[in-house]
C-alpha cells in the first residue's frame, strides 16, 4: 500500500522533542523547577522524545518500500 506511518510520527515527535529541549536549556537553573526537586524535566523529556523521534525515522529511511 505505501503508507508508512513512521516518517510523520518520527518527525512530529522530533520536532516537540527539539522545542521542549530548547526551552529546558533556556530556562535552566530557574525557579520554576523548584516543584520538581531541581530537576529539568524539560530537558530531560525532550531528550526522550528526540529519541523516540529517531528511532521511528532511522528504520523508516532505510527502507526500501516506498
Amino acid at each position: 500500500m505505501g503508507l508508512d506511518l513512521r516518517k510523520p510520527i518520527g518527525i512530529f515527535f522530533l520536532v516537540l522533542g527539539i522545542i521542549l529541549a530548547g526551552q529546558g536549556l533556556i530556562t535552566k537553573g530557574s525557579e520554576i523547577y523548584a516543584k520538581s526537586l531541581g530537576i529539568n524535566i524539560n530537558l530531560i523529556w525532550g531528550g526522550v522524545l528526540i529519541v523516540f523521534g529517531a528511532l521511528m525515522l532511522v528504520p523508516a529511511m532505510l527502507s526500501k518500500g516506498e
